[in-house]
């Protein structure tokens, strides 16, 4: 185990499994992960401890696929607070209706529920605790 693992927490470095990767300020980072554990089965691939005031560096989660990471916000550093705004984070998934339901379930917020659009795809999103919006797109395999 290294300086920056806990007993509870992987490495602090992991790979990508993409090319672009969304990487959230969020007001507590480390809360955050545990949520998208329940809501989209994230799995934490890396993850810095936390500081003495509770906020962390960097976590990596490995998401639908693809790779996902986080932080907290550091104003000392130039990364004030503020909401999550003017975007969304889009899962291609085989069952919207299913990854809707688990993340309604863990807590978060429903935005539009899942239904059939006119680009024939069935799509739904949600709000996470956190502010952030997603959305599920499941392609029409007609």
């Amino acid at each position: 185990m290294t300086e920056t693992q806990t007993a509870d927490a992987p490495a602090a470095t992991a790979q990508p499994l993409n090319t672009v990767v969304p990487y959230l300020q969020i007001d507590g980072a480390v809360k955050a992960a545990r949520f998208y554990e329940r809501a989209f089965a994230a799995e934490i691939a890396a993850m810095h401890p936390a500081d003495d005031k509770g906020r962390t560096m960097h976590v990596h989660l490995h998401l639908n696929g693809g790779s996902l990471m986080l932080s907290d916000f550091y104003p000392e550093h130039g990364h004030a607070a503020k909401p999550p705004a003017g975007f969304t984070i889009a899962l291609m998934v085989d069952d919207a209706d299913a990854w809707f339901d688990r993340a309604v379930k863990a807590g978060a917020a429903v935005g539009m529920p899942v239904q059939n659009m006119f680009w024939g795809d069935r799509y739904g999103s949600v709000r996470d605790p956190f502010g952030v919006e997603w959305a599920f797109n499941q392609a029409n395999k007609a």
